[in-house]
Parts: structure tokens; C-alpha cells; sequence
């Protein structure tokens, strides 16, 4: 009976000196996946928040790490896992190359973390959040929209030009309808400054005025 208690105390402490290092890898990868989440909250500069993504990337931090961690322990498995995922095809495309950059970070510090690496990845946190918040700060007081003007009849590029002058603007667009035309104008707004939207929309020709943020993603 001794040797028998004696044999259970031996392996209770084999395994938790196994675990030890996976549950310390684990917690880190959540601590450092909310980190990545928040980070990404709070500087998000886009048009629409997406929630998903943000959730996704604390996830995908601690299931980084777990593969990691299985891949480490045994060769085979290894081999076995890379040919499961090389099967898996995904189809959601990322369009802001912000949301790329904290992509690579998630994964980067799950593998890192699985590598048992952990400062590696703690300090690489800081000179990331160092270097987003650092070019965060440098903001212009000027920024990039795209008005979209609604109109019938003649055209009103010379009321345009005439009520934009002394802006950066670029006609990128004119669809034709008919007698309706769309026109799209990417155009530089300083200090948030969209008094010229009131004396475009009170030309006779013109139903509607639209001003929306461009980041990058508008194409003709």
C-alpha cells in the first residue's frame, strides 16, 4: 500500500511539473491576447469598428500557443499538424493593412509564447504599443473624404471647382444615368471644416451631397 501511495505522489508530480510550463504559457498568451484586443479598440482609426476581428485576435493568440506547444513536444505530430492545416483554406479577406499588422502580432506572440519564449514576446508587446502610440500621436489636422454629389442636368464641375478653390480636391468619378449623374470628389478637409457641403448642395441642379471618410479602400 506504501509503495503503491508512494508511486501516485511520484507521477501527481510528474504531471504537474508537465503542466506547469503549458499553464503558465497559457495564461500569458490570454494576458497578452486581451492586451492585443484592447490595444486594437483603442486605436482603431477605420470606418466601422469590427468586433469579431477584435475577439478573434485574443483567440487566435491562445490557439497560436497551444499549437505551438503541440508541435514542440513531438515530431510526428508536428508533421501531422502542417498537413491538417495546409487542407484549410481561408476566404476572409483583410482589406486594412492595420488589421494585418495586429494579425501578425496575435500570431507572432502565440508562437513565441509556445516556444517558451516568454520575454521575447513581453517585450515585443512594449516596442509595438511604444511604436502605435508613437505614430498615433503625430496626426494632421487635415484629412482625406470623398464627396459624393447627386445631380441632374448640365454639369457643375465649374460650380465645383469655383466652391472648392483653395482645397486639395480630385474628381475621381462620374457616372451617368440618364439625366442623373453621380460624381465622386476625393477631397482634403482641414480642421473638420464642411462648410463648402451647404453652398454645394444649394446649386439648383444638385439633390444631394454626401462626405465620407477615406481610408484607402474607395475604387472607381
Amino acid at each position: 500500500m506504501g509503495n503503491f501511495l508512494g508511486y501516485l505522489q511520484i507521477d501527481f508530480s510528474a504531471a504537474l511539473a508537465t503542466l506547469a510550463p503549458i499553464i503558465l504559457a497559457l495564461l500569458v498568451s490570454f494576458a497578452l491576447g486581451m492586451l492585443i484586443h484592447y490595444i486594437y479598440r483603442k486605436s482603431f482609426r477605420g470606418v466601422i469598428y469590427n468586433q469579431a476581428f477584435s475577439v478573434s485576435l485574443a483567440v487566435l493568440t491562445i490557439l497560436t500557443t497551444m499549437i505551438t506547444l503541440a508541435i514542440s513536444s513531438n515530431i510526428a505530430l508536428s508533421l501531422g499538424m502542417v498537413g491538417a492545416l495546409s487542407i484549410v483554406r481561408y476566404r476572409t479577406a483583410i482589406k486594412d493593412p492595420a488589421d494585418l499588422i495586429f494579425l501578425f502580432w496575435a500570431v507572432g506572440t502565440g508562437i513565441t509564447i509556445g516556444a517558451k519564449l516568454h520575454y521575447l514576446a513581453l517585450v515585443a508587446a512594449a516596442v509595438v504599443i511604444l511604436m502605435l502610440f508613437t505614430i498615433g500621436r503625430r496626426t494632421s489636422p487635415s484629412e482625406t473624404f470623398i464627396l459624393i454629389v447627386h445631380y441632374t442636368g448640365e454639369d457643375i464641375a465649374g460650380e465645383l471647382r469655383r466652391i472648392l478653390h483653395g482645397k486639395r480636391f480630385q474628381i475621381k468619378s462620374k457616372t451617368t444615368r440618364k439625366l442623373n449623374v453621380e460624381m465622386a470628389v476625393e477631397i482634403e478637409v482641414k480642421n473638420n471644416n464642411v462648410a463648402f457641403m451647404d453652398a454645394i448642395t444649394s446649386l439648383p441642379a444638385v439633390n444631394d451631397v454626401s462626405l465620407v471618410q477615406y481610408t484607402g479602400g474607395y475604387s472607381s
